[in-house]
């Protein structure tokens, strides 16, 4: 029970998988439109690969699974078979007793040759339960030889479907070789570009710089009034004081980490909070507040959690920017082409806020940060886990 569990598991994880492969494909097919190497084209390669690497891994579990199933099914089998030579071996020396009594004539001369009745009667029903004792041997010997078919036919199955196993892990093998290749066919173009790569992160850091900023401006003067509030309210309290409602909010996001959902219908990380090497320039680190998802062109982005939003943030080459408050923690999303919706509205989860930007190379990224307070924390913990 437990093996055909672990096999049910690592079959969903492998759908899941090929899913996002099939899906990075899909993005890398709008990105590739440009016809030149891009950062954004080595993460959706990276997450490709590390995606295809983690299938193979499964397959190889599924294998150790299919190699514990055969070796159990080959134990009952050999049991089995034992089982059917020994009933064989009992059968014959059956025939070979009823061969020798083998004559209407000998078993009636057996029980006239009783010394009184009672001897008779006991003759007389030793011949009933040997006959129902040679037929029971019979149907022992058939139900046996049906459970060893069926068991060979198991086994059959299974083999086979272990040969198909290896060679589909060959072909993701060859596939994965490939995607390397194409890797650093990419980060050797990138390479030979490393003057422009460094202009375009420097101009990526001044602008996250600026969203930082301009985040904690909005933080501050939240708090700032919150607190004058508190005061005239004869509260006094530290960081940033909650309404009930507020704090009620506040809780359910808390109770809600790891199982928010995600803030595109579909898309994948492709760039993880904090510092982390650069892609394509050896030796440079890079700075997220949050995290990148890559999604399609037309994505409609959506709001992770109830809430208010806060603040419409305009980003300078960068589309519009959202905050959302959900008591004490924020939300916020760029990049966006179109918004639905404004400073003051009340928003639900899931709620469509905006469709996102695609930019000069066709580049369709999703930027999303959670703050508590003025603390940042990585999103990937808060959002569901695919």
């Amino acid at each position: 029970m437990l093996m055909a569990q672990g096999k049910s598991e690592l079959q969903q994880k492998k759908k899941e998988l090929q899913k996002e492969i099939i899906y990075t494909n899909k993005l890398l097919d709008e990105t590739a439109e440009n016809k030149k190497a891009s950062i954004s084209q080595l993460l959706q390669l990276s997450k490709k690969i590390s995606a295809r690497e983690e299938l193979i891994q499964t397959m190889n579990q599924e294998i150790v699974l299919i190699n514990k199933s055969i070796d159990s099914n080959q134990v009952v089998l050999d049991s089995l078979t034992n089982t059917m030579k020994l009933l064989k071996d009992e059968y014959a020396k059956i025939l070979q007793s009823a061969y020798k009594n083998r004559s209407a004539y000998d078993q009636l001369m057996f029980v006239f040759s009783s010394e009184d009745f009672n001897q008779a009667f006991k003759r007389l029903k030793y011949l009933q339960q040997f006959t129902r004792y040679r037929k029971n041997q019979v149907l022992k010997i058939e139900f046996t030889q049906g459970e060893i078919n069926e068991k060979i036919t198991q086994l059959e199955a299974i083999r086979l479907s272990k040969k198909n196993l290896l060679a589909s892990i060959q072909n993701e093998y060859q596939k994965l070789g490939s995607e390397k290749n194409q890797k650093q066919n990419v980060v050797n173009q990138l390479q030979g570009k490393e003057k422009e790569l460094k202009a375009q992160l420097a101009e990526k850091k001044k602008a996250s710089q600026k969203l930082e900023k301009a985040i904690e401006r909005i933080i501050e003067e939240e708090i700032r009034k919150a607190k004058e509030a508190a005061k005239k309210a004869g509260k006094d309290s530290k960081g940033y004081p909650l309404t009930p409602e507020a704090k009620e909010l506040s809780n359910s996001f808390t109770a809600n980490q790891g199982k928010l959902p995600w803030p595109v219908v579909e898309g994948l990380i492709t760039e993880k909070f904090g510092e982390h090497p650069h892609p394509a320039l050896p030796g440079v680190k890079v700075q997220n507040n949050g995290i990148d998802i890559s999604t399609t062109k037309g994505s409609v982005i959506r709001s992770i959690f109830e809430g208010e939003v806060t603040a419409v943030i305009i980003i300078p080459g960068g589309g519009k920017g959202v905050m959302i408050r959900h008591g004490e923690y924020l939300s916020v999303y760029t990049y966006f082409q179109e918004l639905f919706v404004k400073k003051g509205d009340k928003v639900s989860t899931k709620q469509d806020l905006g469709i996102v930007v695609t930019d000069d190379d066709n580049k369709t990224n999703l930027h999303l940060e959670i703050w508590k307070n003025t603390t940042k924390l990585n999103p990937e913990l808060w959002i569901y886990r695919k």
